[in-house]
């Protein structure tokens, strides 16, 4: 039991854009990776197998095959390394822990899919690409409206103008 003190710092710590994803899940995880003076995103894509702790200390296990070796990452789900999770397909299974499946190869390794939340998980990701797509479509009609352009444009317009320099 933690004490209310520690409770109230830790719900400052908390990402509040986490998805539902439960043990059984095939997710993605975007992860932010320094590469040099650069930032870049790694997305490691498997099934999680556990789920740890709670709170701000919260972790989770995900396992995927890599040329047929098991690889198991420990991912805190609140680090802000962290970009975002993407759930791919709802699992259904019947254990907290999964680790069982360290021990079985090909069709064994395969979780049975939860239809119910997997409807929902479509519907979502649909819902989110519309308004992304609604988004993106606004910014190109008040870009337009200003008086500015895309850079496909520009860039048709441009070679436009040269050609027509030549021409002359």
């Amino acid at each position: 039991m933690l004490s209310p003190y520690i409770q109230r710092i830790e719900k400052d710590q908390l990402k509040p854009d986490i998805p539902d994803f439960r043990i059984g899940d095939r997710v993605e995880v975007h992860q932010k990776i320094l590469d040099g003076a650069k930032e870049r995103i790694q997305i490691f894509e498997g099934d999680v197998i556990a789920r740890h702790n709670g709170g701000a200390r919260e972790t989770f296990t995900v396992r995927r095959l890599v040329q047929g070796e098991g690889v198991e990452r420990i991912f805190p789900v609140h680090s802000p390394r962290i970009a975002k999770i993407v759930v791919k397909k709802a699992g259904a299974v019947r254990r907290a822990k999964l680790y069982y499946l360290r021990d079985r190869v090909g069709k064994a390794t395969k979780i049975r899919d939860d239809v119910k939340r997997q409807t929902k998980i479509d519907a979502d990701l649909k819902s989110a690409a519309e308004t992304a797509a609604k988004a993106a479509q606004e910014a190109a009609a008040k870009a337009t409206a200003e008086g500015g352009e895309s850079k496909s444009a520009k860039k048709k317009r441009e070679r436009k103008e040269a050609e027509a320099a030549k021409k002359k």
